[in-house]
């Protein structure tokens, strides 16, 4: 069975973007390019890729799939990238969007937890859970892994990782990782 994974950069106190959705928050190092680039290749947007030495036709790794809310879709569509993740299948969640006219691209009016039961339930990689944080907090009874890009930043404000009701879920650290730069990658699966 397909797992969802929410697969996400994160400040110290919980933020995964500023007020205005600012996301220059991540001190990036080379290691940790190379690493994105090896290891999670299909997160980098599409129009990204070639620009790191990634071939557009490159196979997925471990993902095929990714969700994300309109918050989260809506910078691509400011630079023209109706399709950002034109590499993956893209469900994005929003209730006010129009049909994008690409076969990769679905908006979806309905009930996220539906769509993510039905899609752990066909063959294909993981689903990928891209964000934001309201999208993450209606979904996760359904997260199965976290990978948390955590950044060595404090914001203070702006969209939290998780939004929503009060719902403890436990998980289990099973790797972590430093970068050159601070940042941590920990992997979190569902206790």
């Amino acid at each position: 069975m397909r797992k969802l994974v929410y697969y996400v950069g994160v400040t110290l106190d919980g933020y995964i973007a500023g007020p205005q959705g600012e996301v220059d928050f991540a001190p990036l190092s080379e290691d940790l390019m190379a690493w994105f680039a090896e290891c999670y290749p299909e997160t980098l947007p599409t129009h990204v890729r070639e620009h790191v030495g990634i071939p557009v036709d490159t196979p997925n790794r471990t993902i095929d799939t990714v969700l994300m809310g309109r918050g989260t879709y809506e910078p691509g569509l400011a630079i023209g990238a109706d399709s950002p993740y034109n590499h993956l299948k893209q469900y994005i969640f929003s209730s006010t969007l129009a049909p994008v006219d690409n076969p990769q691209v679905e908006i979806v009016d309905t009930d996220p937890v539906h769509l993510v039961r039905q899609l752990k339930n066909e063959p294909g990689l993981d689903i990928w859970l891209c964000g934001g944080g309201n999208l993450a907090g209606q979904l996760i009874g359904e997260i199965d892994r976290m990978v948390l890009k955590s950044y060595p930043v404090l914001w203070g404000e702006g969209a939290r990782a998780l939004s929503g009701n009060f719902d403890p879920t436990r998980f289990t650290v099973t790797q972590r990782r430093e970068f050159g730069s601070g940042v941590q990658v920990t992997w979190f699966d569902r206790t």
